[in-house]
């Protein structure tokens, strides 16, 4: 799955996409609006308006990938911000496309541990 990729962030970008937009579209409103490489590998996330649609769009090695989920009887719980991109984890991430809403779902902190070895 998109998910697999270790190295990539997820950037959400808040506010709602016209979901007309497919790759080209979408590549280029990452690169000239939110001044970010689409070719970085990493995930952008986009919801319309209705919040029953989210297209997620990522460099694979020699192309661009987009996922899509279209919600039928539901709405995600797209967060809210005055950021136009949103730096979110990954299982933050499936939270969302599981229908939580991550303004109030929290997880674990990342523990990090230094070694002396």
């Amino acid at each position: 799955m998109i998910l697999g990729q270790s190295q990539a962030n997820v950037y959400l970008v808040t506010g709602y996409t016209d979901m007309r937009k497919a790759i080209n579209g979408l590549s280029i409103m990452v690169q000239a609006q939110l001044e970010h490489d689409p070719f970085s590998g990493h995930l952008f996330v986009f919801c319309n308006r209705k919040q029953t649609m989210i297209k997620i769009l990522y460099w694979d090695l020699n192309g661009f990938c987009l996922w899509q989920k279209k919600l039928e009887k539901h709405i995600f719980q797209w967060p809210q911000s005055e950021k136009e991109v949103l730096a979110v984890r990954k299982r933050e991430l499936l939270w969302l496309l599981d229908g939580l809403d991550l303004a109030k779902t929290k997880g674990h902190n990342r523990l990090n541990y230094n070694t002396l070895f």
